[in-house]
């Protein structure tokens, strides 16, 4: 075969293919391509923009599961440090959902379907048992248990089988409740990075507006200092929160008197308001004979927006929370023994405390310091009682023993130090 007869054949088989399949690219721009030297690169690029002017579209207004916190179509974020009640929470307002019964603020539900997808807790033995505590219909309430193909059940996987979700929400109708948990799995990338977070995220948002059901994705707050906004504390890349149209706050803090309160605040909100929120309590009680489980009781309503109401929404490592880093480090230290500077500074940087806010803390107690030698570290104390000597940093070592004394050289800030020798000076943390 010459290449005149090669040509020739090639040339039919694009217009057969063109013919049959009238969308395929290439064997369409090869075809219109010809004479112009080119092969259909160009077509290939081109696109046409699609505008709509103003006018021809109607404005509409934003439908509410839960006027003010719960919009049909959009996505949501609720937020909260570790042993706050977050599912429970989102496990309460689906009860709610299920039974189209009263939200907090006393206002009705019109009652629909619930979708449930954890990665987390498991459904029979936490999840259910909640919804039961908390008045939910069971036969309103869908758990997403994994996905069926040619080789057996795999588990689901929201970064990629939202498509197939959308068509079993469809079977079951009515659906006005989504909930994700954690709403990370739904990134299959590295949930810090703002595009992937937004490629991951879509489908879902997708999801959401095409069922017109509200969409809940639940995760963690990151440790932050007092005063910090908690909506921009999310865990991850900043675009979950730009994300979500709704961003709520769970968080345990001080009250004027001193007790310990939950608070639900609203941290953000691109389609309402912005501030308020409920005060909560978790509740154990008996959902079935011999299964206890938790709930959620509101409380009052309070004003005032998230960063004002959560006052203090770090927790530390042990799960406690601590009005201010003052009481954190006086409880490390004591009066009558050195303790290291490191030591007695890491709950409160475990607690989200700042360098600046721990060493404001220290000046507050007027703290005693010492240094041991010229190459040891710092150690404190309360104010308060006799001087001693500061504890042996290795007590295996011979060095500092009976037999063989220390040779290190103690300074403390009241010491003076010799012309010939280099003036010790202490640093901020």
């Amino acid at each position: 075969m010459n290449s005149r007869e090669y040509e020739h054949m090639a040339t039919s088989l694009d217009d057969d293919v063109a013919f049959a399949f009238p969308g395929n690219s290439i064997a369409a721009n090869k075809r219109s391509s010809k004479g112009s030297g080119q092969v259909g690169t160009e077509s290939l690029s081109k696109g046409t923009v699609v505008l709509t002017c103003g006018a021809d579209l109607t404005p509409e207004p934003v439908q509410w599961l839960w006027s003010d916190w719960l919009a049909l179509g959009k996505f949501h974020l609720l937020a909260g440090a570790p042993g706050q009640g977050k599912t429970t929470i989102a496990m309460g307002l689906a009860a709610t959902v299920t039974i189209g019964g009263r939200w907090p603020d006393g206002t009705s539900c019109e009652a629909g379907q619930v979708l449930i997808w954890s990665g987390e807790d498991d459904y029979t033995d936490t999840l259910l048992p909640r919804l039961i505590a908390a008045g939910a219909d069971r036969s309103r309430v869908h758990f997403v248990n994994g996905m069926r193909t040619g080789k057996g059940i795999r588990p689901f996987d929201p970064s990629i089988d939202t498509r197939t979700l959308k068509e079993a929400i469809e079977q079951i109708g009515s659906v006005r409740m989504i909930v994700i948990d954690p709403v990370s799995t739904a990134v299959a990338g590295d949930s810090h990075k703002n595009t992937e977070v937004r490629r991951g995220l879509q489908p879902l948002v997708d999801l959401a507006t095409q069922i017109n059901a509200a969409l809940l994705g639940i995760t963690h707050l990151s440790k932050g200092g007092q005063g910090s906004d908690p909506a921009q504390r999310v865990i991850g890349s900043i675009a979950f929160t730009a994300v979500a149209r709704v961003v709520l706050v769970a968080a345990r803090v001080k009250s004027e008197d001193g007790t310990d309160k939950r608070i639900l605040a609203r941290g953000k909100s691109n389609i309402g308001p912005d501030n308020g929120g409920f005060e909560y309590h978790l509740a154990q009680v008996n959902a079935l004979p011999g299964i206890d489980a938790s709930r959620i009781e509101w409380g009052q309503a309070v004003e005032g927006s998230a960063q004002d109401l959560l006052t203090d929404p770090v927790q530390g490592q042990d799960g406690a929370d601590h009005a201010n880093a003052v009481s954190l480090l006086q409880a490390e230290l004591t009066v009558d023994c050195w303790t290291s500077e490191k030591l007695a500074t890491q709950p409160l940087k475990d607690a989200g405390f700042t360098k600046k806010q721990i060493w404001t803390a220290s000046k507050k107690l007027n703290i005693a310091r010492k240094k041991d030698g010229m190459r040891g570290g710092w150690y404190w104390r309360l104010p308060g009682g006799t001087d001693m000597a500061l504890p042996c940093e290795d007590s295996q070592s011979p060095e500092g023993s009976e037999d063989f004394p220390s040779k290190k050289v103690e300074f403390s800030e009241s010491s003076t130090v010799g012309p010939d020798r280099n003036e010790v000076i202490e640093v901020e943390l």
